[in-house]
């Protein structure tokens, strides 16, 4: 049997368009009611583990984008579901989060902690030609590294590093408080330390302890044939290095291609066009179309309108993720002249002489097609 989820918003008694703010105060108000050191209603455990749910997925933007897409389908694996431990990850930290520290379990947040760096955006400008062929390319950006001198220690090598005398190393101070709902401990930053837990003889001279720089950095990207406007490539841990041990974030190459004077790409094909003279129209002829492998024959047909297309095949953009490639399509304009020598005129004159009535394509036109329906 299969077990229906409620909706999200729902547990929470919010809109779909509720903002950061009011979700968290309506998570805040349901918490208070619903958690079970203070509900010891038999279903307050579960209604809990429910709103937390709704929570943990409506509070991150990529989780809730997946959800407001999929719903449950969407977010699947990123709930919690096992058991209930307020001491450990689970609902303690987001009590932490909200409250310095929940009164319900100890607050396991600290300074201390190895974070993550955050991603880096880098929009590299790259020709017409770098996007169809592919190249590599070396580029230069600005990231925060960690220190080169004291490597992230933020102190200065030799010197001492001690535990802190008044959070005890900790990194937190903590202080209980009564309130109508019970006692809770108020958990804040320790000021002597500033959250770190430790006491250093000498800050490092090179990051003025920070455990950071900013530094240029020289890197390389390699292009694939066919990469389009837009596309990003992850350069994984190239972004902005991490705190306290943690990992470095990534960096993304966003690709703007420049407009080619002859040219113009559409997916994977490329377009181009070509002025014939009417004798060429008319006769037919072989006409030199330039591509992007270079000059190619085009065999125009006898009878050819201005306007007409011609698939060149295979001379296009390679596909980007597979082994298909594009072609080339060429459209015809038929130049008729704005100025002619007697001779050419008498020439024309001639020739339409030969023409009846017969000889000319009517084409049916968008008046005439319109005009169907009602004759």
């Amino acid at each position: 049997m299969t077990t229906h989820k409620k909706d999200y918003y729902e547990i929470l008694g919010v809109s779909k368009s509720a903002s950061d703010e009011d979700l968290k105060k309506a998570f805040r108000k349901l918490a208070f009611k619903y958690h079970p050191d203070r509900n010891k209603d038999k279903d307050a455990e579960e209604k809990f583990k429910e709103i937390n749910e709704a929570y943990q997925v409506l509070s991150d933007s990529d989780k809730r984008a997946r959800y407001d897409q999929f719903g449950h389908a969407g977010v699947s694996g990123n709930s919690q579901s096992s058991g209930f431990d307020f001491g450990g990850s689970g609902f303690g930290d987001i009590f932490d989060s909200f409250f310095g520290g929940s009164g319900f379990g100890n607050s396991s947040q600290s300074k201390n902690a190895p974070a993550r760096g955050s991603n880096i955006q880098y929009t590299m400008p790259i020709s017409f030609e770098e996007a169809i062929f592919g190249t590599e390319k070396e580029f230069e950006i600005n990231r925060i590294e960690s220190c080169s001198k004291c490597r992230g220690a933020k102190n200065e090598p030799g010197s001492k590093v001690t535990k802190c005398s008044n959070c005890n190393g900790v990194g937190q101070i903590k202080q209980a408080q009564r309130s109508v709902f019970g006692q809770f401990v108020q958990v804040t930053d320790c000021r002597s330390c500033d959250g770190s837990g430790k006491s250093f003889e000498k800050l490092c001279t090179a990051c003025r302890g920070q455990g950071r720089e900013r530094k240029n950095r020289k890197l390389a990207v390699t292009i694939p044939p066919g990469i389009e406007e837009d596309t990003q490539i992850r350069l994984t841990g190239e972004g902005t290095h991490g705190t306290n041990g943690g990992p470095p974030g990534d960096l993304y190459v966003v690709f703007q291609i420049s407009n080619h004077d002859y040219f113009i790409r559409d997916g994977i094909n490329i377009k181009s066009e070509i002025n014939i003279n009417m004798a060429q129209a008319a006769l037919g002829s072989v006409v030199i179309v330039k591509t992007i492998e270079g000059d190619r024959e085009l065999d125009i047909p006898s009878g050819t309108q201005s306007g007409q297309t011609f698939r060149m095949r295979g001379i296009g953009v390679a596909q980007l993720q597979g082994s298909r490639r594009g072609d080339h399509l060429v459209t015809i304009n038929v130049k008729i002249p704005s100025k002619l020598t007697n001779d050419q005129k008498e020439l024309l004159e001639q020739l339409g002489d030969t023409f009846s009535e017969d000889d000319i394509t009517n084409e049916e036109g968008l008046f005439d097609k319109f005009k169907k329906p009602f004759s």
